[in-house]
């Protein structure tokens, strides 16, 4: 027979799990706020992308290596991915505000290509190796494109890639926590299990009849 004081260490235990379930549930969703806003509005963006005009902007920029970086570029093999000198990095971060650095480069013994790709654009700079010509464009096409390569995560780099992640993780425990929160509550709200089920069966039938493979 269970006792008084059984009852009370269970009804403790679960005023605990509950605390702690709304505890994960308001934290993940201050943390999943902003961003859950933004993947919203840019999963609409991205779904009527063809219908949304884009008119890219694109700037042109030339400029003249120094005689002496042009012969360390003549003195340096053609080999296909080798990072750019230095002193070139360091010439096109402060005369043409580029930065390179870890950029896919391709050499050939005429020029030298380095891909600079973006989100919401695109870029690319041109070093003829002869003459130290820098030839550079950068094509911006937008904010809402650029809203939907962070929601891709196209061209954004290490620590965008790493936000993802982490952002990943709290909606999981964003929704996970509703979930038991629901059930705890699901005996006083009929509808909680035929609302959950119809997110699902909804979702699950337009991809049996409208989605052709």
């Amino acid at each position: 027979m269970i006792d008084g004081e059984e009852i009370w260490q269970r009804k403790r235990r679960r005023a605990f799990f509950i605390s702690q379930l709304y505890q994960w549930h308001w934290i993940s969703s201050g943390m999943c706020l902003i961003g859950m806003i933004i993947f919203a509005l840019t999963g609409i963006t991205l779904n009527h992308a063809g219908q949304i005009e884009s008119r890219p902007t694109i700037v042109t920029r030339d400029g003249q290596l120094p005689p002496e970086i042009v012969a360390v570029l003549k003195s340096r093999a053609a080999v296909a991915k080798d990072a750019l000198p230095e002193e070139v990095g360091a010439w096109l971060r402060r005369e043409m505000g580029v930065n390179v650095s870890g950029r896919d480069t391709e050499w050939s013994a005429k020029d030298i290509y380095v891909a600079l790709p973006r989100p919401g654009g695109d870029a690319w700079l041109n070093i003829e190796r002869g003459s130290g010509a820098v030839s550079y464009e950068i094509t911006d096409r937008g904010w809402i494109a650029y809203l939907n390569d962070l929601h891709k995560g196209r061209h954004t780099g290490a620590a965008w890639s790493w936000f993802l992640d982490v952002f990943a993780v709290a909606t999981m425990v964003f929704c996970l926590s509703g979930l038991l929160l629901l059930q705890i509550h699901s005996k006083r709200r009929p509808a909680t299990w035929p609302v959950v089920g119809l997110g699902f069966v909804v979702p699950v039938l337009l991809l049996v009849l409208f989605i052709h493979r």
